[in-house]
């Protein structure tokens, strides 16, 4: 099986970005989104989907972090796109809980050509670090839309709210990690239908 993998590069007024991102890597990172909790939350979600991921954002982080966090979502969910191919013998559906100290994430996903987002991610500390935790549902948003995936995630308890966005991301990584899997036994694009 070849190698899936898919180079973007975005740039608008407020972001530049650059990215390679390979589906079948060993979970390295090289992440610079100029934020640093948010280099964290890749890195982690790379490292547990045995991704690799390098990344380059010149955002205006002077403004805020909502310009770099949405446009690195985006750009993510389109090389996911693109290096999913034709999604033939994958097993499309991933589901991950995962605990971290106090908190449990419940992240369940399609990559089924129908974007959408459910996300209950329950009450956050404003910020952690220089990350808005308003984000983490922006970042999900644009990601799921632009990767045409149904994503499913919800942090089920928890008091911290480092521990319950870092549950968020580890689990999304398990989740793609199932979800692109070869499959042997599939023939095909894994629908009744014949397309995703």
């Amino acid at each position: 099986m070849s190698m899936r993998t898919a180079t973007v590069e975005r740039k608008t007024a407020e972001t530049n970005i650059k990215l390679i991102l390979n589906l079948d890597g060993n979970g390295h990172g090289v992440i610079d989104s100029g934020i640093g909790f948010f280099d964290h939350m890749l890195n982690l979600m790379t490292s547990h989907g045995l991704m690799d991921l390098t990344l380059a954002c010149d955002g205006d982080i002077d403004v805020d972090g909502h310009h770099s966090v949405e446009d690195i979502g985006i750009a993510l969910g389109d090389a996911f796109r693109k290096a999913i191919g034709d999604k033939k013998g994958i097993r499309r559906y991933g589901t991950f809980y995962l605990p971290m100290d106090e908190a449990l994430a419940f992240v369940s996903l399609d990559i089924s050509g129908r974007p959408y987002l459910v996300y209950e991610g329950g009450e956050m500390a404003p910020m952690i670090g220089g990350f808005d935790t308003e984000l983490t549902e922006e970042f999900l948003r644009a990601f799921a839309v632009h990767a045409g995936i149904t994503l499913h995630v919800r942090v089920l308890y928890g008091r911290n709210s480092h521990h319950k966005v870092e549950a968020i991301f580890k689990a999304l990584g398990h989740a793609l990690r199932i979800a692109v899997e070869d499959d042997p036994r599939v023939e095909g694009i894994p629908s009744t239908k014949g397309s995703l």
